[in-house]
């Protein structure tokens, strides 16, 4: 039936409108009208849109460091079936800019053919305006061709174009073992040709002046820094006027670490809010954050300012004494700009005269928080100690109170000695630390070289502090040991009780639970916070590990 439409009450009748149909002029098949009467196809056996479009293309790729060359000059780096390699690919062909591309797209190869495939979709206008899209593969052939870099690098595996050379002047190197460990964790030395361990420093040696650049602001980013630049001439062509050089970049962190017993210069101590002047290293990371231990106020500074007034350690943690706590009350309604700290009055003695004489020593103190009658604390005896500084002895002379003890943290020296004692640290720590692939200086038995009794010690304080340390190993990857902890498995607490009974007297068993207690009070890293070691658990391809815990953190850090 027809449509109809009312027009003041007059209908009107409309017929449906019909597609009409025409025969292709070649073959005679009714297809719908267009500018060229043909089907699709005549068409395509009338024209070829692909015709002058390069189908078989060479590229060349670098095996040592996986990059494809785009000429002249310049080496991409792209994934297998990645976006980067698809545009690269595409780039390649010669005479697609005559048409339109639709659609691309890889087809699977296998890896070790040399052989790439691209699926290209593209539209052209033929025959009086006529739109033909037309689908077709280019295939590529990957040939093997060393780039530049990787030529130098093979020839001479020592070459290198810019070195940074890390330093800190003081006694130990406790700073470049957790520097390592956030090197590790952030994969900034990536780029690395070498690194070399010296005295006082480390050595990372580039191939590029940039990745040094680059680095120098990681380490801008964790640790507060100055670096000065330098340049060698190397070799140069006088006609194409091309220069060769070296880059040198000397880095130095500032000779302070935590723990250190500073004293302020009067402007420095002004500008800080009347701070000190004597104060203690709290922490460091890209600021330094020291701590008046008798008003439990803080003060962070960056590099630049701390180089306008550079100031040095009074004393170090290499002049800690131990102090045995004979008393200690917290100070009510003290409480400063730090909340990691609790202000207290504490009464101590020298653990050298606990015992032989009455010297008690009375001081206040920002450990109110964790130290309590008969703890061990470590801290600076200021009456017995030859301290040396100008801004020292000018502070002394214009009458400054100079505490008598100055306590910096809490000792747990003695519950490891009884732990070690006992056979406790026969199986170990059941966690471990990855290195970074280091040379060692020649020259360590010189005598500017350090023993190694000295980096074993370095070394095993600086386990301890990431065992007392919260925020410290919150920073760094720790990784579960699994030979350690199978140890630990095997001992089990039932055999070592049983031992430990066959060897107690009757009698001491109240000595026992005192002695249980006190290894319940060493701080260890729970097994919570420990990552599963991949590579030492040896996973095939498509095995994934389960129980490892991943975080985020700040490039924040704290150096001893």
């Amino acid at each position: 039936m027809e449509p109809s439409t009312s027009y003041g009450g007059q209908v009107t009748f409309q017929p449906y409108a019909t597609q009409g149909y025409v025969l292709c002029c070649l073959c005679g098949t009714s297809i719908l009208p267009n500018p060229s009467n043909m089907c699709v196809n005549c068409i395509r056996s009338q024209v070829d849109i692909t015709e002058g479009i390069q189908k078989q293309v060479t590229i060349l790729w670098c095996k040592e460091c996986g990059r494809y060359l785009q000429p002249p000059k310049h080496w991409v780096s792209a994934e297998l079936e990645s976006k980067e390699l698809l545009t690269f690919c595409i780039k390649k062909i010669k005479g697609l800019q005559k048409v339109k591309l639709v659609d691309a797209g890889f087809i699977w190869t296998e890896p070790h053919s040399k052989r790439l495939k691209v699926k290209l979709t593209i539209q052209a206008e033929v025959f009086n305006g006529a739109i033909l899209q037309q689908t077709f593969v280019v295939d590529y052939v990957v040939e093997n061709n060393m780039c530049p870099d990787c030529n130098r690098q093979n020839a001479n595996p020592n070459s290198w174009v810019a070195c940074v050379q890390l330093r800190q002047h003081v006694y130990h190197k406790r700073t470049f073992l957790f520097l390592e460990q956030l090197i590790l964790k952030h994969d900034a030395a990536a780029n690395c040709v070498k690194v070399k361990d010296i005295h006082e420093g480390i050595d990372f040696f580039y191939a590029q002046r940039g990745h040094a650049l680059k680095f120098i602001d990681f380490l801008q980013s964790v640790v507060p820094i100055r670096f000065r630049a330098d340049k060698q001439l190397v070799s140069h062509d006088t006609h194409n006027n091309t220069y060769n050089y070296k880059f040198t970049f000397s880095v130095e962190i500032v000779p302070l670490c935590k723990d250190d017993l500073v004293c302020l210069p009067a402007k420095m101590a002004s500008s800080c809010g009347n701070l000190g002047p004597l104060v203690l290293v709290t922490r460091i990371t890209n600021q330094i954050t020291i701590t008046d231990p008798i008003t439990l106020r803080s003060y962070s500074m960056d590099a630049p300012v701390y180089y306008r007034h550079p100031v040095t350690a009074l004393a170090s943690q290499r002049a800690l004494v131990p102090f045995i706590v004979l008393d200690i009350e917290p100070v009510q309604g003290a409480q400063g700009n730090n909340s990691r700290f609790q202000l207290a009055e504490a009464q101590v003695a020298r653990l050298s005269d606990f015992g032989r004489n009455d010297t008690v020593f009375y001081a206040r103190t920002h450990l109110g928080n964790i130290l309590h009658p008969g703890d061990t604390a470590l801290g600076y005896d200021m009456t017995a100690s030859q301290l040396v500084g100008l801004d020292y002895e000018a502070y002394v002379n214009k009458g400054g109170r100079v505490p008598d003890v100055v306590l910096v943290r809490k000792s747990y020296e003695d519950k490891r000695r009884k732990r070690q004692a006992k056979g406790g640290t026969a199986v170990g720590r059941p966690w471990k630390l990855k290195t970074l692939d280091m040379e060692v200086e020649d020259n360590t038995s010189g005598p500017r070289g350090r023993k190694e009794a000295a980096v074993d010690a370095d070394r095993e304080r600086f386990l301890q502090e990431l065992e007392e340390d919260p925020d410290m190993r919150a920073r760094i990857n720790i990784y579960k040991d699994a030979e350690r902890l199978k140890q630990q498995q095997l001992v089990g607490p039932q055999q070592h009780r049983m031992q430990q009974e066959r060897t107690t007297p009757v009698g001491t068993q109240g000595d026992d639970n005192d002695e249980e207690e006190e290894d319940e009070d060493l701080p260890q890293i729970p097994l919570e916070e420990l990552l599963d070691d991949l590579e030492g658990l040896n996973l095939e391809d498509g095995q994934q590990a389960v129980g490892g815990r991943v975080e985020e953190c700040n490039a924040d850090m704290d150096m001893d």
